[in-house]
């Protein structure tokens, strides 16, 4: 993923701006870095199936991580779960101020969209990727999973129900960075069977989050942990043990249907998502 970061830091946002920090604040989360998982499927989809394609596709990779990223910041927010580390950095509203990291937020968001607007692909191209992004990142994807857990928060959900709130939460992002890949590539038959997998290995990826939440410290996850009391979390609503066996029985699926992939695909992808797929286990 080194070619990605150098393209993130050459195409940090900017602003003309009279602000001191503004600009600095916009900067703060990108570069503090992450796991970078959407972006790397995203071009690892990409590297599959035609290689020459993964410059331009850097900027569909780099859209969905400013989406990702803001989502984060204003997840961390005192109005939400009032979180003061991120990425093993003060969050923005600590280092900063509260409307700081609400508008650097809001800014993110749609610059995301602007950036991939300027992507080098055709007009069709294009209007597909900012609609995958948007379906999944706003009312119906991302956003609505976020309204529902914290609507429900202190109120105890259906394992059912809470299997919906993430697959908008979390998953959709993450399977709509698998889609964008093959609709890049061309490919938007095999888009659809990405996204199914990317919905599974979202909801994979919570649980394993939720998990990591009770069994890791704040310094080894780079976040706040033990924080999920409150929320509905698999762990909080199945238990520990149950969580386990939830996360097992997703990470065994999933691992075979990567198994079934073509042979271009599964060299992509393998050395990401089995590390990815099996980090509860260690």
């Amino acid at each position: 993923m080194q070619n990605f970061e150098n393209f993130l830091l050459q195409n940090l946002p900017t602003s003309k701006s009279i602000h001191p920090t503004y600009e600095k604040a916009l900067q703060e989360m990108l570069i503090a870095g992450g796991k970078r998982f959407r972006p790397a499927l995203l071009l690892g989809v990409v590297r599959s199936y035609n290689p020459l394609l993964e410059e331009g596709a850097m900027h569909a990779a780099y859209a969905i991580e400013m989406l990702h990223t803001y989502s984060l910041i204003h997840d961390d927010l005192p109005a939400m779960d009032n979180s003061p580390l991120r990425r093993g950095n003060p969050t923005l509203h600590i280092a900063f101020d509260e409307v700081t990291a609400i508008l650097v937020g809001d800014a993110l968001n749609t610059y995301s969209f602007e950036f991939l607007s300027d992507a080098p692909f055709s007009d069709y191209t294009k209007v597909k990727l900012i609609k995958e992004l948007a379906a999944n990142g706003g009312l119906n994807g991302m956003v609505l999973g976020q309204a529902i857990d914290c609507y429900f928060e202190n109120k105890p959900l259906k394992i059912e129900d809470i299997k919906v709130l993430h697959t908008n939460k979390t998953a959709k992002l993450i399977a709509a960075s698998l889609k964008m890949g093959a609709v890049i590539v061309g490919r938007e038959e095999l888009g659809e069977k990405l996204y199914d997998f990317g919905i599974k290995l979202g909801l994979l990826f919570q649980i394993q989050d939720d998990i990591l939440d009770v069994t890791q410290s704040s310094e080894e996850a780079g976040k706040l942990t033990n924080n999920d009391e409150e929320k509905n979390s698999f762990v909080t609503i199945l238990g520990l043990e149950e969580a386990m066996r939830e996360a097992n029985a997703l990470a065994e699926e999933l691992t075979s249907e990567l198994n079934s992939f073509d042979e271009n695909l599964q060299d992509e992808l393998s050395p990401l998502l089995t590390q990815y797929i099996n980090r509860h286990r260690t």
